[in-house]
């Protein structure tokens, strides 16, 4: 295949990743942004194979692989509960970064094969893609693995942090960028087998002190690293179709985290640095048993909304965690028979990643001009008679405008006490995963739903 072809097929392919954004950037064209997506990813690796054009023992073991990964990852996906997408996401992500440091080592150590010079005397330029591939690759392979961990439950969501830890993880970024500076100029293995392994150690240590609340924004953040990882590689390959791939993934990431940040009035630095999302939960106890909650049954909530003119539903991760999605589609269906208006009210960071409740309430086909992010819908609540809350904790927190001292301070919060009756389903009073006590749970006008989120839901169906 000729240059000038191949150059097309990946511009072509380039602008389908370009649609596929367009497309996801909205829940009603979401399925065509993904068709568009698998059409442009299906062109780029055809193309590349065929670019090759070397059908030898080493084509067939690409082919194999490809294979057996294209399987495994469509086994893991198909079988992924939603309650899980967010440690799929990142373990995917950690993939990515790994890929990217196993494509820079293979260049690094043949360069005559990828057309970079020799063994000692690799262009300048490919040194720096490389090695700033291979670095922010395995920066995001291992920081993938710690928040994988961290949102399994397998690493406690708190932060763990030690004294000096911000200076470390500064220390350990100059020294990459020294080592580089030094690659570049001795072309030493030894040097670059350092820069990996000291960018490894840092991946680790940038995640490990981020806490539970700030999850959302870890997520986006590991989804930009893996695009500029994948964005160097493509430099180094000289692949047109990976550096458009990589710069689209990283940029859309990055904005996408700002987004997160600015919901959660967050510092995207400060989210680096960590330290977020963890409090003392013994003092949360000890509150719980100090202050009353009102005790409410489905009967109680039915008769409530039988009699409201407007209810606004707050999903959040308790709603994932039960796949109450459906059984709330039907008693939102009831309420409308009842004729009353009904709403659902989205926060930016529900759930354990960005879009979490969207994707769920899209599952369950609920019209979208029913559905309203934060700014649009909080001035509602004033006006509402039922807020019915299902499971979404931290984002509900009144605390997050009254306690400077709190983890979540100052982040925007969906209004929700300021409803005339408040309808809470949880299972416990138990904090949320930013580990602190809500306040909601003690108000006046609070209800307290102690169940099974599916559950509750389908028995205020049936008495509605």
């Amino acid at each position: 295949m000729s240059a000038n072809l191949l150059a097309i097929f990946y511009l072509i392919s380039g602008i389908l990743f370009i649609l596929a954004l367009r497309g996801l950037s909205s829940p009603e064209t979401s399925r065509q942004g993904n068709f568009f997506g698998i059409i442009g990813m299906a062109i780029a690796i055809i193309v590349t194979f065929i670019a090759v054009g070397n059908f030898s023992i080493g084509f067939l073991y690409i082919l194999f692989f490809l294979l057996i990964g294209g399987s495994l990852g469509a086994f893991i996906a198909f079988k992924i509960p939603m309650t899980a997408m967010p440690e799929l996401v990142a373990g995917f992500h950690s993939l990515v970064g790994l890929a990217a440091v196993f494509v820079a080592i293979s260049a690094f150590l043949n360069p005559e094969v990828f057309s970079l010079g020799s063994v000692g005397n690799i262009k300048i330029a490919s040194l720096i893609e490389m090695s700033l591939g291979a670095s922010i690759g395995a920066i995001t392979f291992t920081g993938s693995i710690i928040a994988f961990l961290k949102l399994r439950g397998i690493m406690s969501g708190n932060p763990i942090t030690f004294t000096g830890q911000h200076y470390l993880n500064l220390l350990l970024g100059l020294s990459v960028v020294v080592l580089i500076f030094y690659l570049c100029k001795m072309q030493s293995d030894n040097l670059f087998w350092l820069i990996i392994i000291i960018s490894f150690l840092l991946g680790i240590l940038l995640i490990i002190p981020i806490g539970g609340a700030d999850m959302p924004v870890v997520i986006s953040m590991l989804n930009s690293y893996s695009g500029w990882a994948a964005a160097g590689i493509g430099f180094t390959l000289e692949n047109t179709a990976l550096i458009i791939t990589g710069a689209l993934v990283g940029s859309s990431g990055a904005i996408l985290s700002y987004i997160m940040c600015k919901g959660m009035n967050r510092s995207f630095f400060n989210v680096i640095l960590g330290g977020f999302g963890g409090t003392d939960q013994s003092s949360s106890v000890k509150n719980k048993e100090q202050k009353p909650v009102k005790n409410g049954n489905a009967d109680d909530a039915a008769f409530l909304m039988k009699n409201a003119s407007s209810v606004i539903i707050v999903p959040g991760y308790g709603m994932a965690v039960a796949q109450a999605q459906h059984a709330l589609r039907e008693m939102v269906d009831s309420l409308k028979k009842n004729g009353v208006k009904v709403s659902y009210a989205i926060h930016p960071v529900a759930g354990r990643m960005p879009g979490h409740m969207n994707v769920l309430l899209a599952e369950a086909n609920v019209p979208y001009d029913e559905v309203f992010e934060l700014e649009e819908i909080n001035n509602d609540f004033s006006n509402c008679d039922v807020a019915y809350v299902i499971g979404a904790n931290d984002v509900t927190n009144p605390i997050a405008k009254t306690d400077p001292q709190s983890p979540i301070y100052g982040m925007p919060i969906l209004d929700v006490e300021k409803s005339k009756s408040v309808l809470f389903v949880k299972r416990s009073l138990s904090p949320g995963y930013a580990g602190i006590d809500n306040d909601l749970f003690y108000r006046e006008n609070t209800l307290m739903l102690f169940a099974d989120a599916k559950k509750m839901t389908e028995d205020i169906t049936k008495n509605l």
